[in-house]
Formats: C-alpha cells, structure tokens, sequence
C-alpha cells in the first residue's frame, strides 16, 4: 500500500502546488524521521520559500491547507509541522495492508514484460572459489532475486573465461605434469584436484630454468593460437580441465546457493564468429589505430588515457574482444544485461562502455554494479599460490560455529517441539550459511568487509539469526494457534495499539523496498528493511499476546497480522537469498 500512498501524495501536493501557481516539478516527497508520527512528509515548501517570498513554514502552512484528502483512499489527511508538509493514512491503508500481507506472495511487483539477464560471479575456472571473490555470487544472486520480485523475466548467467592465457597455462600444466609430483588435494573434488596442477604450473614457470619456461610458453602459445584458429581438438582439450573444474566449484556457489541457468563460454564468440566481426567493425571506426604491433582504439575523446587493445599482433584476440561480442548478443536477446563487477575491474568496464558505443549499441540496456572485496582478519588470498581461505571453508566454519550456538540455547528453548539430530543439522546449516550471507549483502557493495564470525552468528544483534529467529517465532505462534483452533482474521479495528500499527506500517513499506532495491540494483536496501522489520516485530511480540488474548476476536485478528508479518520476513529473506527456518 505503500507505493499507492505514495502515488496518492505525490498526486495531492502536485495538484494543491498547480492551485497556488508553483511549478511542480520537484515535490519532495519522502519519508520523515522515525520520531515524526506521518507515514510521509513533503520539504517542498523549502524551494518554494523563494518563489512567494515567504518563509517556508508559512508555505508549509498554505500547501497543507491547498489539499484536499477526500478523492483518496489511503491518504486521510495532510497537515504542517514547521517547514515540512505531513502525510497521514486512513484506515482503509491499514485494512489493505493487512489483507495484502496475508497473501503468501506478498512484496512481489506487477510484471514488467522485461527479459533481463544478469552476469555475475564468472570467476576464471582456475580452483576452488576463494572467500575474497564470495561477494559477487551473493551479491549477483540477490539482485537477480530482487529483479524477479520486481516482475522482471530474470536469467543467470556465469561467463566463463575459457581463451586466456590462465586456461593454457592450466591445460598445459594438466597435460604436463604427473600426479606424483602433487601434493595430496584439500578435498575430494574436481576443482580441489586439478587446482594443484595450475598451483604447479605456475610454481614452474616462475622457477624454471630459462630453457625450460621458453619452452613452455611456446606450448602455452600454441593453445591460446589453437583456440583463437577454432581448432576443434585445441577445444577439447582445454574443456578437458575447464568443465571438470566449473562442475567442482559449481558445488561450492549452490551451497550459498547460487544458481545460473546458463553457463556461456567466451569460446562460443570466438567459434561463432561474433569476435572477428567485432575486430573487423572496430578496425573501420574512426577511433582505431595500429601502434605496437597491434590494433588498439583510441578513447581519448571519452576521457581515458590509455588506448584498449582488441586484436594482439600474433593476431589473436584478448577478453575484452570476446567480452564485446558477448553483450553485442546479450542486448539481441535481452531488453536488460546487468554485470557485477569486482572494484578492480572498473576502469576495464567504462573503457568496454566506450567501445560497445563506438560499434553502435544502445548502451542504456547495461547496467553495472561494482563491490569491494572481502576479507578475513586472518590476511590475504591467493588462488595461484594456493595460500587462500576457500569459499567451503567458510561455510564449514560458519556451520560448525552455528551448531554450536545452536547447541547451547537448546536448554533454554520456550517451543516445546523436540529437535532431533536432523533438525539441529539443519538449522545449523540455515543460520550458518544465512550468517555468512547476511553479513555480506547487508553492506553497501562498495564498502571492503572484513568478516567477524562473532557479528555475524549473533542471535541478538544485527544479523541473520535474529531475523531468521522471528520467521521461527511466527511459524511457532501461527503453528501453536492452529492447534488451539484458532483462525487468523483481518479485523483492522481490533489492532489499535501503536505496537501493531506500527508493525502494519512497515509491512506496508515491503513492496516499495522491493522497487527501490530493484531499482538501483542494491539488495542492502532489503537487508536493512528486514533488520528494522525484525525489532519492529520483536516489540509487538512483546507487548501483544496473540495466543493469550483478551479475547478471541482479538487474538484472530493478531493472527492475522502475525501471518502477514511472517510472508514478509520470508520474502525477504528469500531476496537475500537466506532460508527461513520454521523453527530454531
């Protein structure tokens, strides 16, 4: 109800500004500060002080007076509070809040006919997905969630980086080295396994004799040529090593979860044609020019110093090549193409802008969004020296410490309902994996994080499990009032005090959370929503029994808000791509 209040208010100081002769074209219309009772506020009359010579409070007054309430069905009535015009409900946005909420679907928005596809994660099938590079996965499959929900056609899709010289060198090493000469794997998988020839690699290139490493880049060469010539053996081989590894860290990225529904190779832009097409339109554009053997543009004019290189002078492509053919067919076949993106790959990105509109393309259908590493106090990471803290082992952490918590508040536990083995498991698992999760997309993308297990598994503070713990404690009241023969009902004159309007207030706030998300590709937004949700609930359990009542009429109609406040917090998480456990 939120989104219509909204439009209601903003169409009300629109029409009451066109009454008094002011223009209209910025209504300032937004949320107030929490000790301010009104669901919205205007600051409009701070810009229109000038405009009719009078201060602002005075203006406040006279906008207030100009509106007129009763063509509206949420807004009630509007009134002045110094240099700002204040917005108050009806009933009726109460009722419809309540009933909205009830819906198990709630906070989706209505479809927008758009085909999007977002690109994230693409980490090199190198190894094991490390813990610095964990937030593009989490981030990348939270703003796909927030887009459907925002009734957008969402696919996922991982690019896969199987033409550079990372890859020979992997499937050089692969096809070079014995097992012997290994050491034992970390763990009993493809990624785990094959990472050590790649560790091996490059431990031999660095300290080889120089006979010996000439030698190898020679073979090392001739893969990266055999694939830029479409040789189909060339192919092979290095799919050999490139999908036996994805198929180990796919295990990694779906115990977040994340899921792609397409995995697409930057060889398929090499086979197909597309990139040569692209060297070949480059080469005709005004900005192209052959300096150092190599064919490079110019993008000065866009604000960049150094040249981009499209075509090296062995005459193979380089990734950014391929990457242009790659959003030349993503803008054919989706109306949207959304990107995450590490912070280091910023510079990479705004120059691929350039070039995507150098070749013509309506750059307004890519949207890109930038984050900050993560990271351990324990130091740093690195795949190719094998030193890192991989992506598994985090999560086993968080679990094994999750289990534990779990474990000791066993005994002081108010549901009665027995958690066997299994349960714990599985609880472990949600409020484990939820933490990590949680603690990563709550932040603004561009903001580093380092990762503290001891914020990130408390049950009382600022993280999953304190709002994983009231979707239980919902699912617990609603379950014990199904026995008591108890039904929810939506009777909005019987929840009268502030805690249960407050509540409704900021369910009804939930699909306008969703359209800001969606909007500016920031599941944070959610993240934040949902915490304020949680200690907004907390209160109203606290101060408004459901299931001991002062009636029945009214315990029905708490439990009918208890049903929308927990559809609410599992949507939620759910966009955050954290379970919901129905018992903790």
């Amino acid at each position: 109800m939120f989104r219509e209040l909204r439009s209601e208010v903003e169409d009300a100081v629109e029409a009451a500004l066109s009454s008094l002769d002011l223009p209209t074209d910025d209504l300032g219309v937004e949320e107030p500060p929490e000790d301010v009772p009104a669901t919205l506020a205007s600051s409009v009359a701070f810009r229109m002080a000038s405009e009719v010579g009078a201060p602002p409070p005075k203006v406040a007054a006279d906008i207030a007076e100009a509106i007129d309430a009763t063509p509206y069905t949420y807004l009630e009535r509007a009134e002045p509070q110094g240099p700002y015009v204040n917005f108050f409900v009806s009933d009726a946005y109460y009722a419809e809040t309540l009933e909205a909420g009830r819906d198990e679907e709630y906070g989706h928005l209505p479809e927008t006919g758009k085909d999007v596809v977002i690109e994230h994660t693409s980490a090199n099938p190198t190894g094991p997905v490390h813990v610095g590079r964990a937030r593009n996965p989490i981030l990348g499959d939270a703003i796909a969630r927030v887009l459907e929900f925002a009734g957008n056609d969402v696919d996922r899709h991982y690019y896969v980086n199987d033409a550079g010289r990372q890859v020979a060198v992997f499937t050089w090493a692969y096809e070079t080295f014995d097992e012997s000469e290994l050491p034992e794997p970390e763990r009993d998988r493809s990624d785990y396994d094959l990472v050590r020839y790649y560790r091996k690699g490059n431990a031999y290139l660095e300290d080889a004799d120089e006979d010996e490493v000439e030698a190898a880049e020679a073979e090392i060469a001739e893969i990266m040529q055999g694939l830029e010539a479409g040789d189909e053996e060339t192919y092979e081989r290095v799919a050999v090593v490139v999908d036996q590894v994805l198929g180990g860290m796919r295990e990694s990225l779906e115990r977040l979860p994340a899921f792609f529904d397409e995995f697409i190779k930057e060889t398929k832009f090499i086979r197909n044609g597309d990139a040569d097409d692209v060297v070949e339109r480059l080469k005709d554009s005004e900005y192209a020019v052959y300096e150092e053997d190599a064919w490079q543009l110019d993008l000065s004019e866009f604000g960049f110093e150094k040249n981009l290189v499209f075509l090296r002078s062995d005459g193979t492509t380089l990734y950014t090549t391929r990457d242009l053919a790659h959003h030349e067919w993503k803008f054919n076949n989706y109306d949207e193409a959304v990107t995450v993106l590490g912070e280091d790959h910023k510079l990479q990105a705004e120059q691929l802008d350039a070039a995507l509109e150098i070749l013509g393309n309506d750059t307004d259908q890519l949207r890109q969004t930038f984050y900050s590493w993560v990271n351990l106090p324990e130091g740093g990471m690195s795949t190719r020296k094998g030193t890192g803290v991989d992506l598994d082992d985090l999560l086993d952490e968080s679990v094994k410490r999750a289990r534990e918590e779990v474990e000791e508040r066993l005994d002081s536990r108010i549901r009665d309902d027995d958690l066997d083995e299994e349960d714990i498991e599985r609880i472990a698992r949600q409020v484990g994996i939820g933490a990590v999760r949680y603690d990563i997309v709550s932040k603004q993308p561009t903001k580093g994080i380092t990762f503290e297990w001891e914020r990130a598994l408390d049950f009382e503070a600022q993280s999953a499990p304190y709002v994983q713990y009231v979707h239980a404690r919902c699912c617990g009241i609603l379950n014990e009032a199904s026995a008591a023969g108890i039904e929810a009902a939506t009777e909005m004159s019987l929840l009268d005090t502030e805690a249960e309007q407050e509540l409704l207030r900021v369910i009804a706030r939930f699909p306008a959370v969703v359209e800001q998300a969606a909007d500016d590709l920031e599941p944070h937004v959610v993240a934040t929503y949902v915490r304020e949700f949680a200690e907004t609930f907390n209160t109203f359990y606290r101060e408004c029994s459901v299931l001991n009542a002062d009636d029945d009429d009214i315990a029905a109609a708490r439990l009918g808000l208890v049903e929308a406040a927990q559809h609410t917090v599992a949507n939620a998480l759910y966009m955050l791509g954290i379970e919901a456990p129905e018992s903790m």
